[in-house]
């Protein structure tokens, strides 16, 4: 591999705790480690991001702004409101399996970054919220009750993945998927529509 086809250090630096905060958790790896398995100067960490915390927060980034292209391709099509909400139940189910049921790399950071007010924890909330407004946008004509709904499918988002986690199945999600088209589906009877 030529010098030009190497990947630069910060995407090196990236794509070596896109593999060890998942595996190990993000508190757990050090620096030395980081940059031992990526390959890079101590130097190079601080020059690409100035800290372990921006480079999290960098991680964190990336893993957003890859599942909102995932989303926005397999939405594509999808015009039922109920099966645009119940994709993201989907595609964690995939994500999961893929991930060895080691979690949400959101929900994991959260876990880790408990102070909501740490750059950490802005960067879970960011993808959080544009979550939540995917889902509302799904619902638009639902009236006042989005804000409800939306509040419950977290719940049940955010429960099915925290057990997918514990179980090591997606049986957890794939039930809270079913219990989110209950919700959305009672909703649309009681004229929430």
């Amino acid at each position: 591999m030529t010098a030009l086809s190497s990947p630069r250090p910060a995407e090196r630096l990236l794509e070596t705790v896109s593999l060890l905060f998942p595996l190990h958790g993000i508190r757990a790896v050090g620096i030395d480690q980081i940059i031992a398995e990526a390959g890079v100067a101590k130097a190079s960490l601080y020059q690409a991001f100035g800290s372990k915390e921006a480079l999290v927060v960098a991680y964190l980034e990336r893993q957003d702004a890859t599942d909102r292209a995932v989303y926005r391709a397999a939405v594509t099509g999808v015009e039922d409101p109920v099966d645009r909400v119940l994709l993201s139940f989907d595609l964690a189910i995939a994500a999961a399996r893929r991930r060895s049921y080691r979690g949400c790399v959101f929900l994991n950071a959260a876990t880790e970054f408990p102070d909501s007010s740490h750059p950490v924890a802005e960067a879970v909330e960011v993808h959080r919220s544009w979550v939540r407004a995917r889902w509302a946008e799904a619902l638009t004509g639902r009236g006042e009750r989005v804000p409800a709904l939306v509040e419950r499918l977290q719940v049940l988002y955010d429960g099915g993945i925290a057990g997918m986690k514990a179980a090591r199945s997606t049986a957890p999600v794939e039930l809270a998927r079913e219990m989110a088209r209950e919700l959305l589906s009672s909703g649309a009877r009681e004229g929430l529509q």
